[in-house]
């Protein structure tokens, strides 16, 4: 039912509260897990007499590393437990990265973990779980990630 699964992990412990109920999906369907890390750009500042300061290329290129790192060695973990796992990065904003992704790589089941913001909280940081629930076009499965 669900050849591909994706599996957008920010690097948090909240995020990878998804990665049993991913994993066990994966192993009762044969799926393939896509780990995705979407590194978001850095603008550039604006300084003193408007001068240009650019913070952003180097910063987004050891983020783009350290990603790429984190989502291979995911995969290669669950690849050792004997199951189909690659790891992905893209650059962007990202919801737009996100269900980008989907769309190329013929994903039938988006999972996540749901920091769990309300109210304030959710309308000052924004929700990745809402901005997908708001362009998803396939399943989505999202846990709540407590504490």
């Amino acid at each position: 039912m669900y050849a591909k699964i994706l599996v957008p992990l920010d690097g948090s412990d909240r995020a990878e509260r998804i990665l049993p109920h991913a994993e066990e999906l994966a192993r009762q369907m044969g799926s393939t897990l896509l780990f995705l890390q979407v590194v978001e750009p850095v603008y550039d500042l604006v300084g003193p007499e408007g001068t240009i300061i650019d913070v952003g290329r180097d910063l987004v290129e050891k983020r783009i590393e350290e990603a790429g790192e984190y989502v291979r060695r995911l995969a290669s973990e669950f690849n050792e437990r004997g199951l189909k796992a690659n790891g992905l990065v893209e650059t962007g904003p990202v919801v737009a990265a996100i269900h980008m992704v989907a769309d190329r790589e013929g994903v039938d089941l988006i999972t996540m973990a749901s920091h769990g913001r309300s109210g304030l909280a959710r309308v000052f940081y924004g929700s990745v779980a809402i901005g997908m629930l708001n362009r998803i076009d396939r399943p989505l499965l999202l846990i709540r990630a407590e504490g």
